[in-house]
């Protein structure tokens, strides 16, 4: 009679380990048009952070439209109570339409860069509509604006003091250079004969994690890593190219994946962009 009551109690708990198994099993998903990171999190009952750490993502906004994510699970969406920082007085604050992180701040009295490290934010300068902020208290060391992270004319704006970026159309390169040293260099497309990139002294003046790109020819949503320098060219990654080194754009400078998720890390708004032959 004991064997049996030990069988079934062995029994039980296996089943009560398969069952929570399944209760918490992780899920793969893939991004659609218009996702980002924290609706998918929702959805899933998961976090921003677990996402980024499962999939190894160097930042929260980089991910773009067909990609394939594993969403650890979880009990629930953390509450932000539950990621309040030890010893530190917080507040939760959904971003409205038109707000940015320096906004925020001020609005607080604490810093962008408190804010980035309370959620674990690797590109300050970009939040959606909808996002939840654990926001630091003024305990975490309040500044003054002009000292804020992502004010006017901070490296968090104008990207870091020195880097720029050049454009070679004749070997069809793009390098990074940091106080004019090379980092790294890359092999692109730019724009055809008939669709050239424009060539002179620019900066990056606006960014997109992913964008819907539509013009004469072309339809590509999740466009990822944009970065416009001039009107309405930028420097963006290309999945839908197969090989680099030739000019094949529309204007704009194509890059590979990996190589444009880097330079988006890089570079920042306000970073120079000479193109030339």
């Amino acid at each position: 009679m004991r064997w049996k009551l030990a069988l079934a109690a062995i029994v039980f708990v296996s089943v009560g380990l398969v069952s929570a198994r399944s209760a918490s099993a992780d899920a793969t998903v893939v991004v659609q048009p218009g996702d980002n990171l924290y609706q998918i999190a929702q959805r899933h009952g998961s976090s921003v952070a677990d996402i980024v750490r499962a999939n190894g993502l160097p930042a929260a906004d980089v991910v773009y439209v067909g990609q394939r994510l594993l969403v650890p699970s979880a009990s629930g969406p953390l509450s932000p109570a539950a990621r309040s920082l030890p010893g530190i007085a917080s507040s939760s604050h959904t971003v409205r339409s038109g707000e940015t992180l320096v906004q925020i701040a001020l609005r607080y009295g604490t810093t962008v860069d408190a804010i980035a490290r309370a959620n674990g934010l690797q590109s300050p300068d970009r939040v959606f509509v909808g996002q939840e902020l654990l926001v630091p208290s003024a305990a975490e060391g309040r500044a003054p604006a002009a000292a804020l992270v992502g004010a006017p004319g901070s490296a968090a704006t104008t990207g870091a003091a020195g880097r720029g970026i050049v454009v070679d159309l004749s070997d069809q390169t793009l390098t990074a250079l940091q106080d004019g040293v090379p980092v790294r260099a890359f092999v692109v497309s730019t724009g055809k004969a008939v669709t050239p990139t424009p060539t002179g002294n620019f900066s990056i003046y606006s960014r997109y994690a992913s964008q819907h790109m539509v013009g004469p020819g072309y339809d590509l949503p999740g466009v990822p890593h944009v970065q416009y320098f001039s009107g309405s060219y930028a420097i963006h990654g290309s999945y839908w190219l197969v090989g680099f080194g030739v000019p094949t754009s529309h204007g704009c400078v194509n890059m590979a994946l990996p190589d444009a998720a880097w330079l988006w890390r890089w570079a920042g708004i306000g970073t120079p962009v000479t193109v030339r032959y």
